[in-house]
């Protein structure tokens, strides 16, 4: 990593999701489409809606990025393979030393929205968070551990935390 203030951030959020996904595929297909309270809806469904989501804000900044037609058809293989490249084109565009206070519009009937990109990438982390706690309570819900996907474990499998000795002062 470069270093960029917002890659750590971004690249939990897209390891999170796949740590997500893949514990999820042990699951059988009446426990992925079963809702739980509380929660945007069932687990395939919340997945669906993060990832197309994502898709959707990456949009915004980068030029042919596809929309999903409808998230909810998708296959949790598909749903990896999509975060995995959305992954990819968010640490790309980090790289460019994106200027969080440039303006994006976006126009959602009839109305013309104003926000920064340091806002909508803010908004992408933060989406992210909320709907893979969702999943987590669903798991939890079915007597499924889910996979532990904190920063922390983040830093950890990645080697962006490492541990040595104490030193005697």
């Amino acid at each position: 990593m470069s270093g960029g203030l917002l890659e750590d951030a971004m690249a939990h959020h897209i390891w999170a999701t796949e740590q997500l996904i893949d514990a999820c595929a042990a699951l059988t297909p009446e426990q992925l489409r079963t809702p739980a309270p509380g929660t945007y809806g069932s687990i395939i469904a919340t997945l669906g809606h993060l990832v197309a989501s994502d898709r959707w804000y990456l949009s915004f900044l980068r030029e042919g990025v596809s929309q999903f037609a409808n998230e909810s058809e998708f296959s949790l293989e598909e749903l990896r393979s999509a975060i995995t490249g959305n992954g990819a084109a968010w640490m790309e565009l980090l790289a460019e030393g994106l200027d969080p206070d440039t303006d994006i519009p976006e126009f959602d009937d009839g109305t013309e929205i104003h926000s920064p990109i340091g806002v909508r990438l803010a908004q992408v982390v933060h989406h992210g968070t909320d709907h893979r706690s969702q999943v987590c309570t669903a798991l939890t819900s079915l007597g499924v551990t889910p996979p532990v996907i904190d920063v922390w474990a983040y830093a950890r499998a990645t080697g962006r935390e490492t541990t040595s000795p104490a030193q005697e002062p």
